[in-house]
């Protein structure tokens, strides 16, 4: 079943979803803890929408093929279309806000890396990207107030604030509309802080938004 974006206060946003446009290495930390250089412009890939899904059922992903990384994500909700656009357009354009994962297939993008290969197939199975429903925005927050967490089995093991991303929310929306036109239903992922780990089978989950959404999720044994 596809995932329908939809607000915490239980209305369905009027548009399906679409792409997840995300962008790679927004903290600095999490850069250096996957040893990869601190980039000097966004390195933005995109998610299609089968890979979303929501929290109410235990995440399954394919364990199977190696292991999966959690990345704990800001997600932002496109309410209408944005091409190449200045930052006070984008900001005004995003109509929600929750928490999304990023779940990785570690091994297969390291070997893709490696090989030099495109890596979509470690980022976009289906069920990659987890995604929460959207406090609904009616005007444009403080984002470097912003902070996010997550606790796997009750340890907290990401902490994000806005403040430290590398490229922050207003500037980061513009450039991707300069590379890809998005729409009203595309969601944008802001990137993570370091702390990225193993996602253990079994595992319960639960993630924070400045003390405004909390969620939680299992995953399956």
């Amino acid at each position: 079943m596809r995932f329908v974006p939809q607000f915490t206060d239980g209305q369905k946003f009027a548009h399906p979803l679409g792409k997840i446009v995300c962008v790679g290495r927004n903290y600095a930390d999490h850069a250096k803890e996957l040893e990869n250089p601190v980039p000097t412009e966004p390195l933005l890939f995109i998610k299609p929408s089968t890979s979303a899904l929501g929290f109410d059922a235990p995440l399954a992903p394919p364990f199977s093929r190696g292991e999966v990384h959690f990345e704990l994500e800001l997600a932002l909700l496109i309410g209408e279309t944005l091409t190449d656009v200045t930052q006070d357009e984008a900001e005004r354009a995003i109509v929600g806000i929750g928490l999304a994962l990023d779940l990785t297939l570690r091994d297969v993008q390291t070997r893709l890396k490696e090989n030099g290969h495109p890596w979509e197939i470690s980022k976009a199975f289906d069920g990659a990207c987890p995604l929460s429903s959207f406090l609904p925005l009616t005007r444009v927050p403080n984002w470097n107030a912003l902070a996010f967490s997550l606790e796997i089995d009750g340890e907290e093991r990401q902490y994000g604030e806005g403040a430290d991303m590398l490229f922050p929310v207003p500037s980061l929306v513009a450039e991707m509309s300069r590379h890809f036109t998005l729409e009203a239903g595309d969601v944008i992922l802001t990137g993570t802080p370091a702390g990225v780990g193993e996602l253990p089978r079994g595992a319960q989950l639960r993630m924070t938004l400045t003390g405004s959404l909390e969620v939680t999720a299992s995953v399956i044994e």
